[in-house]
């Protein structure tokens, strides 16, 4: 037989749904807070688009085997601008890799390095493809492209960044940047034009 409820514990059970209520509201406060806190950080901040290109590139001791192997040289000179007047850009690690028609033929570390704001830093990076053995139609694309003076390449760049904005430190973040085509010439005689790189942050 249940026994019968007292009068406090009757009054007691319509409070929880106002409970409840409260700590939705405050939640909801909370969230709405946060969003304009990141709103007015970034009105202060004003991000921009980070920009990279390819300013100039050469490729020297080319040698391709009756084996299919390639040995080359490739210098390039690649442009980084942070438009940003007030955040700076930490570059911890960075890989720059060249590849042809989604081969890579050689890879590259950069020194780790500070990128203030609005800033330009220029990165000569030298890749060696040593005795790299080609596969497929590789080969014999590659032979035509030298016979025609000029070779289409793709430079890679994966870097593991951090933003800085005052006395704040971002997070690491994996930031891509892909340069396609680079059009490398044989002959020092033709001048090199600039590849601009897509981003992705």
């Amino acid at each position: 037989m249940a026994l019968p409820q007292s009068q406090d514990q009757a009054a007691a059970r319509p409070r929880r749904p106002g409970l409840l209520r409260y700590i939705a509201v405050a939640i909801l406060a909370l969230i709405v807070l946060a969003g304009i806190v990141v709103l007015i950080i970034w009105l202060v901040v004003k991000p921009k688009r980070f920009m990279y290109s390819v300013e100039d590139a050469s490729i020297h001791n080319f040698n391709l085997t009756d084996a299919n192997h390639l040995y080359a040289n490739f210098d390039f000179n690649i442009r980084a601008y942070n438009p940003n007047s007030r955040v700076s850009i930490y570059y911890d690690t960075m890989e720059v890799a060249v590849v042809y028609e989604d081969q890579t033929l050689a890879t590259n570390a950069v020194q780790p390095f500070i990128q203030r704001h609005r800033n330009v830093t220029n990165l000569k990076v030298s890749l060696t493809a040593k005795t790299v053995a080609l596969y497929g139609s590789l080969p014999k694309d590659l032979k035509l492209e030298r016979s025609s003076g000029d070779i289409e390449l793709d430079v890679w760049i994966k870097a593991r960044i951090r933003f800085k904005v005052g006395l704040w430190k971002s997070n690491d973040r994996t930031m891509k940047i892909f340069c396609s085509p680079v059009l490398v010439h044989f002959s020092k005689s033709k001048n090199f034009e600039r590849t601009l790189c897509g981003v992705e942050l």
